[in-house]
């Protein structure tokens, strides 16, 4: 198909569809919808409403809100007269979004609630451009000079009679236009501003479209729980059901995602690693209160599936497999909506041992890869052929190969125009066309990546989030006790520490008042930091980090593997333990 924008995309789907729904929230404890025509309606009308404000091509709007219908239509009205979305993380702090306005140029903010619109006001009066606050709630709190602040309803209805000149430039836009600057964590501690265009995002829709070919792309239900600011979601939980013309339904939370997914019983959903832990973890519990002969028929159920997928089974087990423990997978097939035709995971790497657990249950988990430069897919595996430890071949429109180094490098119409005001950094991720990913990498010769490392320090927890360790470790540092800190959290729900305390503080104090002091001061550091920053446990080293121990390089840079080949166990002790 020929491709001009998302927009021509979404409006093409929408004359397609009519008056099917398309979007879903739950209300009064009622699932409510919106058809497609009347949100191409809506997307138009705050589109015109956007223009009256003054917002024109080229402007960037930030976006900070949870998962509602409302975020989707901003983000095309936005597009729809050539502006560029900026969404932003509700878990930012002030000092976060203020950076973000900043360093965007950003001429407006959204933000859903009372309480995000509030930290929002306050970080515009530390910006130059940004003089117009939309809320989505009734307004009450600061209100800074020359801060417009008025309600999406009153955007929309200003709209209404400036349709017209919300479509004046969608002739215009292009493939190679940018649609959004997504800002992702940098080593230095300040996120870098991603620029994706249409085509960038298109490309990641059509190598997604191919990948779920074989589990059937039509009537489509799919819950939506990843953060749409994160741009995993961004692409797969927006873009690809629009092109999929899928019916949309916002989960109300992560702790209401079991019963959502019963609720709608959806075709297809993405999740973060975190989400089948939790599940996991679940149904474990479950099976603590049955009986012996349901515990060993469940244990056979997922021995034999895992079996199956790796091995093949013989002639016993096959008759075990189509027979009693076909009940228990039917049992978690019907918990999980009944209608599920795989989970997509990815914005972490997937335990194998809970991959198998699921794979044992007839759960499809199609764990994938990407990064935000990438829009964000470069590789997941298929449903026809899945190696829980791996995350599969690159996706159709990618190419994929190694350094010398052993680091992976992508090619593809996916690969980022580049970093917002950052030729430097642009230069030196993309190397003649090639994306320079930053991760040490396998690739078998069916084309199957394993991830092995990581060159860059970002830590990814299981939630999918980006963190900069540097900016944890120099909030605690700042603590007059601390000397020395380490975080880590890779593949984990929350943050851990090394700490090493000043000695001269601390040298005629017993162990139990150290540790006090050092708890105190972890509260403070964790006041300015956001919610997945903080630092939940921690620990206190034996001795100082230094050169003569190895801890230390030359440059007093901290050698992270060195430490944690030492404090590692303690550390992950850390994660199965109530206190520090």
């Amino acid at each position: 198909m020929t491709f001009q924008s998302l927009n021509k995309l979404f409006f093409d789907r929408a004359e397609q569809y009519n008056e099917k729904p398309f979007l879903w929230v739950k209300k009064n404890k009622e699932w409510i919808s919106l058809n497609w025509n009347e949100t191409s309606l809506k997307v138009k009308e705050f589109a015109g409403g956007l223009r009256s404000l003054g917002i024109k091509p080229g402007d960037k709007v930030v976006i900070v809100s949870e998962n509602r219908p409302e975020w989707i239509i901003a983000d095309l009205a936005i597009n729809l007269i050539g502006a560029i979305t900026v969404p932003a993380y509700t878990t930012n702090t002030e000092d976060d979004h203020h950076y973000i306005l900043e360093h965007s140029d950003a001429k407006a903010v959204i933000a859903s609630s009372n309480i995000l619109a509030n930290r929002v006001a306050l970080a515009t009066t530390r910006t130059n451009l940004c003089k117009i606050l939309i809320t989505l709630e009734n307004y009450s709190g600061f209100e800074p000079d020359n801060l417009k602040i008025i309600k999406f309803e009153e955007v929309s209805d200003f709209g209404k009679n400036n349709i017209g000149t919300a479509l004046d430039h969608f002739e215009d836009i292009q493939p190679d236009d940018v649609s959004c600057i997504i800002y992702t964590s940098g080593t230095g501690g300040r996120p870098k501003g991603v620029m994706l265009t249409h085509r960038n995002i298109f490309s990641n829709l059509q190598g997604a479209e191919d990948l779920l070919e074989i589990i059937g792309k039509k009537d489509n239900k799919y819950l939506s729980l990843i953060p749409l600011s994160h741009s995993y979601e961004h692409t797969a939980g927006l873009y690809l059901q629009i092109d999929l013309g899928s019916q949309i339904y916002f989960c109300e939370g992560p702790e209401k995602f079991s019963q959502n997914l019963n609720e709608v019983s959806p075709t297809l959903t993405t999740a973060v690693p975190r989400i089948f832990e939790v599940i996991h973890d679940r149904i474990k519990i479950q099976m603590k209160n049955q009986n012996p002969i349901v515990k060993f028929i469940f244990n056979r159920a997922v021995e034999v599936g895992i079996k199956r997928h790796h091995h093949g089974l013989n002639l016993l087990e096959n008759i075990e497999y189509r027979s009693y423990t076909s009940l228990i997978r039917k049992k978690i097939n019907k918990q999980l909506g009944g209608n599920l035709r795989a989970f997509v995971s990815g914005g972490a790497a997937l335990n194998p041992e809970i991959g198998d657990f699921f794979i044992g249950l007839g759960v499809k988990i199609l764990q994938g890869y990407g990064q935000t430069e990438a829009s964000p897919l470069i590789s997941a595996n298929r449903p026809e052929k899945i190696r829980i430890e791996t995350v599969g071949p690159a996706v159709k429109g990618v190419e994929a190969k190694l350094t010398e180094e052993g680091e992976l490098i992508v090619k593809g119409d996916c690969v980022m125009k580049g970093y917002w005001k950052d030729e430097k950094a642009t230069s030196e991720a993309i190397i003649d066309g090639w994306l320079h990913t930053g991760d040490i990498a396998t690739i078998a010769e069916d084309g199957f990546i394993t991830i092995t490392g990581r060159k860059k320090e970002l830590i990814v927890n299981s939630g999918g989030d980006n963190i900069a360790p540097a900016r944890p470790e120099a909030a605690l540092t700042f603590q007059e006790t601390i000397f020395q800190s380490m975080v880590i959290g890779d593949r984990r729900p929350y943050l851990v520490a090394v700490i090493v305390p000043e000695v001269e503080k601390t040298k005629n104090l017993g162990d139990k008042e150290v540790n006090e002091i050092i708890s105190s001061e972890v509260k403070k550091a964790n006041e300015g930091l956001s919610s997945i920053e903080k630092i939940r446990k921690f620990i206190i080293a034996k001795e100082p980090f230094s050169t003569e121990n190895g801890l230390l390089t030359p440059t007093m840079k901290v050698r992270r593997h060195k430490v944690f080949e030492i404090y590692g166990e303690t550390l992950d002790d850390l994660y199965g333990s109530k206190t520090h």
